[in-house]
This record gives structure tokens, sequence and C-alpha cells, in this order.
């Protein structure tokens, strides 16, 4: 099985519970208070994190960078770059500090998304004992390298690349020492369709790579991820809102307060029922298998000596007697006793 050990002693990975990211995001629009409001809500929820992304726009897009059409819902005008829709987004180093200790204080892990090494240095300073890349990084192999090289864990998303350069990220991680990777199955569109999000990817990238796998859900509601979990995730990372009417780039997309503790609910009630791979009787169908199955019957009063045939014998509940499949060692013996019609046969009557 597949498992990461985290600095603080959570163990992820095949077999353990999944780790649950409530993904914030930018859904606080640049404001810290309303960062604030958002952990409360992935802590109320039950999640196992909550995740932000820190970048500047200044570094993160270039004067010729152009908005996706899902930026366009939270453009404040038809002029707006990238560059500044980006930087109205951006929290300062600061307000990222505040946000830790933060949530620190209530119980859940931060992690954060960085998109700069500048950012990435930042974080593990600040103390993050695992490390988020986003799906538009999977090909910037220099920074790839450069935070491997820190030996923290880090969950990657696979969005937006091909098996190859999948491949090639793993094997720049790899090489720096650093075998603590998670990979995500991602499609990197905001929303998405159930259709489009390929979950089976996920067992090409866990068999392909000998890695513990996950997935990033950019799909509407929770089912999507419940299926991820239901086939293997370790990891599920959910984007989430305060309202998913509020304007911006990424609240549609996203789930609502009510949502994310559903879809948490939802997670640990898919790992309970897949149970054990063992098929066997539980304990709690014990009563239910000896009410309803079924056992060898009399079907006639048997006089006691009387050479026992088919015709004597029938199949009815409960299942506490003899199994049917006893039948042809029941046919050609002696009663013993006096059977009653309609009663269980025994073997101490025959």
């Amino acid at each position: 099985m597949y498992k990461i050990k985290l600095r603080d002693g959570r163990i992820i990975g095949e077999g353990e519970p999944c780790f649950i990211i409530a993904e914030a995001g930018v859904n606080h629009d640049g404001d810290v208070d309303k960062a604030k409001r958002m952990i409360d809500v992935a802590v109320n929820a039950g999640a196992d994190a909550v995740k932000f992304q820190t970048f500047t726009g200044e570094k993160l897009a270039s004067k010729d960078a152009f908005l996706a059409t899902y930026h366009k819902k939270g453009a404040v005008s038809n002029d707006e770059s990238l560059k500044q829709l980006l930087k109205r987004l951006e929290l300062s180093f600061d307000n990222y500090k505040e946000l830790f200790n933060y949530a620190k204080t209530k119980g859940i892990k931060f992690i954060s998304t960085p998109f700069d090494e500048e950012s990435a240095d930042f974080l593990i300073d600040l103390g993050v004992d695992i490390i988020k890349i986003a799906s538009f990084h999977v090909t910037h192999l220099p920074f790839l390298k450069y935070v491997a090289e820190k030996q923290l864990p880090i969950i990657l998303s696979a969005g937006l690349s091909t098996m190859g350069e999948v491949e090639d990220a793993v094997n720049v991680i790899r090489n720096t020492g650093n075998n603590n990777l998670f990979l995500l199955q991602c499609t990197s569109h905001y929303p998405i369709e159930a259709k489009d999000s390929n979950l089976r990817v996920m067992q090409t990238l866990r068999q392909t790579f000998q890695l513990p796998v996950g997935y990033s859900d950019h799909t509407k509601g929770i089912n999507v991820s419940l299926a991820a979990v239901a086939i293997g995730a370790c990891i599920i990372e959910k984007h989430f809102t305060l309202d998913v009417n509020d304007w911006g780039v990424d609240h549609d997309a996203s789930i609502n307060p009510v949502e994310l503790k559903n879809l948490v609910m939802g997670i640990r009630t898919v790992e309970e029922s897949l149970g054990s791979p063992i098929k066997q009787i539980s304990k709690i169908e014990e009563e239910i298998r000896n009410v309803h199955t079924v056992s060898v019957v009399s079907s006639v009063d048997i006089p006691k000596g009387t050479k026992i045939t088919k015709d004597m014998l029938a199949i009815k509940k409960p299942g506490i007697g003899i199994r049917p499949k006893y039948m042809d060692l029941i046919i050609g013996r002696n009663a013993k006793i006096d059977i009653e019609a309609d009663r269980l046969i025994k073997w101490e009557y025959i």
C-alpha cells in the first residue's frame, strides 16, 4: 500500500481515512476576514485541511496574459487584464501568516499552493508540512525541482497535462530524493460536468507511478468526489465558498458550506461502506440468515423406522436446520423417532 507520513505524524494514503482538503482558493476575494470565515466553515464541516493560493499577480502573469472564459465572471470590466484581476485577489504574506495561525488555533491543517519560489519559501518557513502544486505548474520543471528539494510531501494536480508531462514532473521530483508525492487526477475547467471527470485516470496514475492518488474536483455538487473515494482516492480536494451566488471567478464552480459538510459526512460513509474484502457472514446478518434461509423439513408425518424418500421432504424456512445441499444424505435413511409433518429434520432424528 502507498502511504506518506507527514511531520505531525498524520499518515495519508491507501488504507487510511481520505484526506479531505477544503479548497478556499481565491473565494475570499482578497478579504482576510472572509478567509477566516471560510476557515471556520471548513472546521465546522470536518475537513482535514483548508487550502489557499499564495501568489502575486505581478509574478504570476505577464502583460500578455489573457482571461479565460471563467475569469470573465469575476472581472470588474471588459478591459481588466488577468494581471489586474489576480492583483485584486492577492493576500499578503502577513495575511497568510495570520490565517496560518488562525487555522492552527481552530485545529485544522493549513495548506496553500505557491506559484513562485518566494511564495514556496514563505510557506515552508511558515511551517506548512505539505505543499500543493497546481496543474498549471506540471510543466514548470525548474519550479518542481526547487520545491521538491525542500523534501516536504507534495500534492501534485495532474490537470492540463499529458501522461508524458506527468512522467517528466514525477521524475524531476523523485530525482531530488523526494518520494513523498501524491498525484491528483484533475480536469482543469471551472466548473466541469461529471462526464469530464475521468476518475479512472486515478488508477492509471497509481499503476504507472506506484504512488497514492486522489482527485481534485471541479464539478458541481459532491457526487463525483464520493465516487472518487469509492474507487480509491486517498485525497479529495474540493472548492468551496460562503455563497455560490457571490460575484467572482470561482464561486459558481464551488460548493456551499452545507454541501461541504455533506461531502465530509458522505466520504466517511463511503469509507465505512467499503468494509472488508473478505466475503463472510457478518454478525448483523446472523439473525436474518436464521430466519430467511431454508432447511430440509418433513412434508408428511414420518413414523419411526420409516425409510425416508424424497417426496417426504420439502425445503422451507427457517435456516437453522440441515442445509438443502445435504438432502441426498437424508434420503434412504430410516427415521429414529416419529417425525411430525412440517418440522425441521435433524441429524439425530435419522
